[in-house]
């Protein structure tokens, strides 16, 4: 019987461990976009960023508002490959549009974006040129999106994908 006076340490290990590993990180989905910030200015400061770092800037423009917008931000966030992804080749800057602060002139010089709906996807160089406008209605799948759409337009919008030497003798 003393040999079993272990187990019950044991199954409590066990069981916080599992416990623990079912804990999701916590995501704030209020508060993904700032309808305060100098958004012109912290692209710029992201433009030096990516400069820096030989990436590009990943723009998601909406609002605290817009259940896509969280859905877009909870669905890269809780899947660690895409976030990689990510990471790796962007920048990534959350620009607010909302009734506090829609950033009309910025988005302007951004070729009006919203037109597409909310969320809408920026990808710019590191001088803050455009290079491509995704509209994420495109990237969808049921009430969520599709993940290997995402990461195939994160992947072919790269910094990578774009380098001219890998076309040279195509």
């Amino acid at each position: 019987m003393k040999k079993y006076l272990w187990l019950p340490a044991v199954l409590m290990l066990l069981s916080a461990g599992i416990t623990h590993a079912q804990e999701k990180q916590h995501l704030d989905l209020e508060h993904i976009y700032n309808p305060a910030a100098d958004a012109a200015a912290d692209l710029a400061k992201a433009q030096q960023q990516a400069a820096a770092q030989h990436k590009h800037i990943l723009v998601e423009v909406g609002g605290n508002w817009c259940i896509w917008c969280k859905r877009f931000y909870k669905m890269l966030h809780e899947d660690s490959t895409l976030l990689s992804e990510a990471e790796n080749n962007y920048v990534i800057y959350y620009l607010n549009y909302s009734k506090e602060n829609k950033n009309l002139p910025l988005l302007q010089k951004l070729g009006y974006p919203q037109r597409f709906g909310f969320p809408v996807l920026l990808v710019l160089d590191a001088k803050g040129n455009r290079l491509h406008t995704q509209n994420t209605a495109l990237l969808e799948a049921a009430d969520g999106y599709d993940k290997k759409k995402v990461a195939d337009m994160l992947k072919q919008w790269s910094p990578q994908a774009l380098n001219p030497a890998f076309y040279t003798n195509q």
